[in-house]
Order: structure tokens, then C-alpha cells, then sequence
């Protein structure tokens, strides 16, 4: 039995090869998931280019903000859900972005609040948790003053 256990050759490994292979697989799959994080983020663009319009300094929500009545949950055509809380936009702000969402906009309804700055958004119609996709009607209610 001796004979047999002592005549065994010793297995070669390509040390340097399975090292290449190795990273070039890291490589790969790090590459893949770069490229998945860059397409999602493709349809987070809509929601942080914001055309600046009137005195307001508009700015798309990333999540879901305390106060329902002023964002619309929009529904992307790639199938993403963008919240977009319009709370004190100016009139102006709010139709250049509801352009590029390609919706339509509805009634524009006055009403007074207390501390709110005259012709700013305060509230929205449907406002979450109803989306709004391309070609639907978004109603607004600015503040008279």
C-alpha cells in the first residue's frame, strides 16, 4: 500500500491564472452593479432637475414627506413611484415641472392660510398615496394671502 500512497504526483495549480480569473470576475460584477445603480438612478433624474421658476426654490422629495397634502406621487413610465412634495413652490415652478412630467394642469383654486406666502402651493389634488402618471390632471390651491 506504501508503494501506491508515495507515487501519487502532486496536483499543478496555475496560481497566476486563477488569480487573473478572479479578479476579472470581481471586475465583472462590480462593473454590473455600477451599471444597475446608474440605470435606477436614470429615473431619479426626473425628480432633482427642477426648473427654477418665480421666487420659489422648488425641490423634488426623494421619500415620502409628513405633509401628504402637498405631494404627488408620480408614476414614472419605467415604473418608478418619484414623490414630489410641492409645498411652497410658486404657481410658475409648479407648471414648468408638471410639463416635464407631461401631466396636465387642472384648476387653480385660492385659498387664505395663516402663514403661508401669497401664490405658493399648499395643497394638491390627488395628493398621496394616489399617483399621477403621464397625461393625468393635477389640481392646485395656492395661498391668497
Amino acid at each position: 500500500m506504501n508503494r501506491f500512497a508515495n507515487s501519487a504526483e502532486a496536483p499543478e495549480f496555475d496560481a497566476p491564472q486563477i488569480q487573473r480569473r478572479t479578479r476579472r470576475r470581481r471586475t465583472i460584477g462590480v462593473a454590473a452593479v455600477a451599471a444597475a445603480l446608474i440605470a435606477a438612478g436614470g429615473g431619479t433624474a426626473l425628480a432633482t432637475s427642477v426648473a427654477s421658476g418665480g421666487n420659489s426654490t422648488p425641490a423634488a422629495a426623494s421619500t415620502a414627506t409628513s405633509n401628504d397634502a402637498t405631494t404627488v406621487l408620480y408614476l414614472h413610465p419605467q415604473g418608478l413611484t418619484i414623490p414630489i412634495d410641492f409645498a411652497g413652490w410658486s404657481l410658475d415652478g409648479a407648471k414648468s415641472y408638471m410639463e416635464k412630467m407631461q401631466t396636465k394642469l387642472g384648476t387653480v383654486t385660492k385659498k387664505s392660510a395663516k402663514g403661508c406666502k401669497p401664490g405658493s402651493v399648499i395643497g394638491v389634488s390627488p395628493h398621496a398615496p394616489k399617483t399621477v402618471g403621464v397625461g393625468d390632471t393635477v389640481n392646485f390651491t395656492i395661498c391668497a394671502g
